[in-house]
């Protein structure tokens, strides 16, 4: 049986309205997921749970930005300066993730500030380490049909909070399990780094073979 393929515009269409239900996806699970990790941390005085939580919320940011790009698609014309724009802004929200987690992590550290164990914050990161590497995924495959820079760094975003869910996993193990109270910041110091060298990353990114089409 054969196969017909799409038209170019049909098919970027549909990709269009499929990254917009994700976008959707995303916002509403990053919304739960951020109220969650920062009443816990703040519970907790975990710094690291906190900044997942402020992560989320830059994941929300950044899903928002996205949404303003792709309702750019209606006007037909070369996407490249608002694609641009929008790569921008996501790189600057991992840039101001990175700069408060990192500054909070190093005081926590310095003054040896000494987080309770969170069952809840564990258990929403084992949560996240599930959801977002398939979410991230989806979103991925669709960045090459909308040839959008900025669908592939939200999709970026989305599976740098998978790493981080690990990342903040680890921390909070150690110190429920052993009582590490050090592992804390030190989590929050490797999601600021982490952080950083994806705000770099992505204000450096080029744009897309095909981001012209429209």
């Amino acid at each position: 049986m054969t196969t017909l393929h799409l038209p170019h515009r049909a098919e970027r269409r549909l990709a269009v309205r499929r990254s917009r239900a994700l976008n959707r996806l995303t916002i509403g699970w990053n919304v739960i997921e951020g109220i969650v990790a920062i009443a816990a941390g703040t519970v907790a005085g975990s710094v690291s749970l906190v900044g997942f939580g402020l992560d989320s919320g830059i994941e929300v940011s950044a899903a928002v930005i996205l949404t303003w790009r792709l309702s750019k698609e209606a006007g037909h014309g070369c996407m490249a300066s608002f694609d641009r724009r929008a790569t921008r802004l996501i790189a600057l929200s991992f840039a101001a993730l990175a700069l408060y987690v990192g500054v909070e992590s190093a005081r926590d550290l310095l003054s040896r500030a000494a987080p309770e164990a969170s069952i809840v914050g564990a258990a929403l990161a084992a949560l996240s380490l599930i959801v977002m590497p398939l979410l991230a995924r989806a979103k991925r495959r669709l960045a090459p049909t909308l040839g959008s820079r900025a669908a592939l760094s939200e999709a970026n975003q989305t599976s740098l909070c998978a790493l981080l869910s690990a990342v903040l996993l680890l921390g909070l193990g150690l110190n429920v399990a052993f009582g590490w109270w050090w592992a804390d910041p030190s989590a929050g110091l490797a999601i600021a780094a982490l952080a950083g060298v994806e705000a770099v990353r992505t204000w450096r990114a080029e744009d897309l073979a095909d981001t012209c089409c429209g």
